[in-house]
């Protein structure tokens, strides 16, 4: 039979593997270091192996230690997660969103009004950051993000719709004649660097390797296509409001890059009715095609 593990280990080691420290995981805990020491090395007994190289210096995670810490921190998110939503009333509190900030800013947040009408019973707090999420860390509830990392094993990922990109410019490029293969003045952002191979890719087109200039962020780099700066990568999520007032045209047209975007949540959907609104609303606002 395997041998039990108490649970109030994990929460000891848990502290000590992501402080690297005994002593500050004591001062964290409010405990002595001594209880930390006798509470780690019980849990190792129990499982028959070492969790920490103990050095002079300090002490540091083994193979074995790293991989425990993963499973340990995803396993306590999801259990504080879970007593949080039990302890509140979720109608009555804001779903947190998470959403890269080109996107929260140039499509979510002009079509919010459209969501609280079909939901008034819904408040949304947007979060803008992109890449991984660390929900417990950030109070974040749902997060949109394209599928481009690996996000934590438990999880709980919906699909909402395709990636759709393409160049984008000012139409006085066109006027003036000078959008032309091969590109004359590529505009890159540092969020996304694969972006023009992806579209390369896709379209089988060779743009050419004319002069370039890197922003660090898409808004920035879609706002020098629009001064008529160079030509950008826009996803068609971040540039629609632009294609439709006129201030950018896309002259190749938009097409999918092989990416997708999913709603995450640390919890299962069904669990609670504002994420399944939102989610359900992400779908119906997101599934058409692009002009």
């Amino acid at each position: 039979m395997a041998r039990q593990i108490p649970l109030n280990t994990l929460r000891f080691f848990e502290a000590a593997g992501r402080l690297g420290s005994f002593v500050k995981a004591a001062d964290e805990l409010r405990i002595t270091h001594g209880a930390v020491s006798r509470q780690i090395r019980l849990l190792e007994e129990s499982l028959g192996m070492a969790l920490f190289e103990r050095r002079n210096r300090g002490v540091f995670l083994t193979p074995q230690g790293s991989q425990l810490l993963v499973a340990a921190q995803q396993v306590f998110e999801r259990l504080d997660a879970t007593i949080d939503a039990l302890r509140k009333p979720v109608r009555h509190v804001p779903l947190v969103v998470s959403c890269e900030p080109t996107i929260s800013m140039k499509w979510l947040i002009p079509r919010l009004s459209h969501f609280y009408k079909q939901h008034p019973e819904v408040q949304l707090h947007l979060f803008a950051s992109g890449g991984s999420v660390a929900f417990q860390r950030d109070g974040v509830d749902v997060a949109l993000r394209r599928n481009d990392f690996n996000w934590a094993v438990g999880i709980h990922a919906e699909k909402v719709c395709d990636e759709w990109i393409a160049p984008v410019c000012a139409p006085a490029l066109l006027k003036r004649g000078q959008l032309h293969l091969p590109l004359q003045k590529v505009l890159h952002t540092s969020s996304r660097m694969t972006a023009w191979a992806n579209w390369r890719s896709v379209s089988k087109t060779d743009t050419g390797h004319g002069d370039s200039q890197t922003y660090e962020h898409f808004y920035l780099s879609l706002q020098a296509a629009c001064a008529g700066l160079g030509v950008a990568i826009g996803s068609v999520f971040m540039v629609q409001e632009e294609i439709d007032s006129g201030r950018l045209v896309a002259p190749f047209g938009f097409m999918r890059d092989g990416s997708e975007y999913f709603l995450l949540s640390p919890l299962p959907f069904e669990s609670d009715p504002r994420r399944t609104a939102f989610l359900q609303w992400m779908r119906q606002q997101m599934h058409h095609e692009p002009p």
